[in-house]
């Protein structure tokens, strides 16, 4: 009888099955675990960032201020908002994802890359929706909130997921070792948001006080954001490079810090 010999081809493409099953399994652990015991749990994720939108939109609104820039407060506020809050949440729930779901680890095939590439799947697909039902909740409101430069506008969210992917993957390796970093991140989120430009004008700041704002990645997602909104806003100190290196960095930085400790995180 002949002997069946695996190819290549073959071995290649059983391993690639073998990483979905296993990715499709930690993504359906992990819906189900975050809300209320169910799948459906997850759209909680998405309303979470949006809830918190609409409240400062309002606030915004109450306060009786004027849109800086365009015709409406609510678009201002929100292309500040979206990059913002979409870094934030991304990278802050996945700082959390390899402490909540540690008892995976547990099985042979499930290895930490799993975990974070599973984590940062769902995080995206729920920024994705929060983008979604904040365009139709502006459109609700009479605001036209589609960009003058449409392409401009997906660079801008493109890298505020680079940077949260980057920073949360980095942030998850360092809290499965020292779990006061989650706290200590949680902190920091405070002041990148005060620090992001959501709330203000940068070209109405002192050179002083506008140089220290920018070494905030986030401040720079927010003038992005605010280009591919606005005719004319020409921002002085828009580094895209600046953005997308930090990101790139940081999740280089958790890769290497992963493969390096790989043995010792799957010993705790």
């Amino acid at each position: 009888m002949g002997r069946t010999k695996n190819t290549p081809r073959s071995t290649v493409l059983s391993a690639i099955l073998e990483k979905r099953n296993v990715m499709n399994a930690v993504i359906l652990r992990d819906m189900r675990s975050r809300f209320f015991d169910h799948g459906l749990g997850f759209l909680v994720v998405s309303l979470w960032p949006l809830a918190h939108m609409l409240i400062l939109l309002l606030i915004y609104s109450a306060m009786g201020r004027r849109a800086p820039y365009g015709e409406s407060l609510n678009v201002f506020f929100a292309t500040g908002l979206i990059p913002t809050l979409a870094f934030m949440y991304i990278s802050r729930f996945m700082s959390l994802s390899l402490v909540l779901n540690r008892p995976m680890l547990a099985f042979p095939v499930v290895t930490v890359l799993d975990i974070m590439l599973a984590r940062s799947v769902l995080e995206v697909i729920a920024a994705f929706i929060t983008l979604g039902l904040m365009f139709l909740t502006l459109v609700a409101l009479g605001d036209d909130p589609f960009p003058i430069d449409p392409f401009l506008a997906v660079e801008a969210y493109g890298a505020s997921i680079l940077l949260a992917v980057g920073m949360g993957f980095l942030a998850g390796v360092i809290v499965m070792f020292l779990p006061l970093f989650a706290t200590i991140y949680a902190l920091t989120m405070i002041v990148v948001y005060i620090s992001s430009g959501t709330l203000f004008v940068v070209q109405t700041m002192p050179e002083p006080v506008t140089y220290v704002l920018s070494w905030n990645p986030v401040f720079h997602l927010v003038e992005w954001m605010r280009e591919a909104y606005y005719l004319g806003y020409n921002s002085r100190v828009l580094d895209k490079q600046y953005v997308v290196w930090f990101g790139v960095t940081a999740l280089a930085a958790g890769l290497a810090l992963e493969r390096s400790l790989r043995m010792r995180m799957l010993e705790n």
